[in-house]
């Protein structure tokens, strides 16, 4: 039987791999991918990835030609992955809607999020914050493509346990905070979030992670009429069903 070869491409992360313990391959700073083939596409149309929500994760680990454990990507590095998958798949450019007007955006022009690198202990995904105004010393970590999948299941639990519950906020918090004053201990970390931890404490904290999170820039420059407005890259379905058109 013929070995049919399919191109693959390097892809760099927006971490450059600093974020990953040492012994892990993402700790390179790259993934390689292969080119989306008619296995893809089945991906992107089963209908029970979309109804479970895992279409995209699907997607791309069936694009990842490295052996890297998928859930231990951060999000700003997913986010690259699945731009690259969409220029691989489809081309660089990418046609959406906003403000009633049709705009196309060259994906290959997105660039990194700088970081600063001081920050970072090299392979180790661990900040430090102090919250401003309670004084409270919290540790941090930059959130995983399994953190996620974990944040999801509980808030769906919660879901269940109450149709109006909608902890999205506080849940998230929980997995993010790593520790309290020094302390590691999960109880204490979701006994502090529940009941201690200040709203405005929390939105700085937030934001501060916002900032220094590796992670593609997804903000484009669009002519909005006679104007330019700079607007956060709209995802919609038709990013990967450009066909679609939706």
């Amino acid at each position: 039987m013929n070995e049919f070869k399919f191109p693959t491409e390097v892809i760099d992360l927006p971490s450059k791999g600093l974020l990953y313990p040492k012994e892990s391959p993402l700790s390179s700073g790259k993934v390689e991918m292969k080119y989306m083939t008619a296995k893809e596409e089945d991906i992107l149309t089963n209908q029970n990835y979309i109804s479970k929500g895992i279409v995209l994760d699907k997607l791309l680990q069936s694009l990842i030609v490295s052996k890297v454990d998928y859930n231990e990507l951060i999000a700003g590095d997913q986010n690259a992955i699945m731009i690259a998958a969409r220029i691989l798949g489809y081309g660089k450019d990418y046609e959406f809607s906003y403000g009633g007007e049709k705009h196309t955006v060259d994906l290959t022009t997105l660039k990194d999020k700088e970081f600063d690198e001081s920050l970072i202990t090299p392979h180790t995904n661990e900040f430090s914050f102090k919250l401003p105004h309670s004084g409270n010393e919290v540790t941090f970590k930059i959130l995983t493509v399994g953190d996620e999948s974990k944040i999801k299941r509980e808030l769906e639990g919660l879901k269940k346990i109450s149709k109006d519950a909608n902890p999205e906020i506080s849940t998230r918090l929980k997995y993010l905070i790593t520790s309290v004053n020094g302390d590691r201990e999960q109880s204490t970390i979701r006994n502090f979030v529940d009941n201690y931890l200040l709203a405005k404490d929390s939105r700085a904290l937030r934001e501060y992670v916002k900032q220094i999170q590796p992670d593609v820039d997804l903000t484009v420059t669009l002519n909005i009429g006679d104007v330019e407005e700079d607007v956060t890259l709209p995802i919609t379905i038709s990013f990967f069903w450009p066909e679609s058109g939706v």
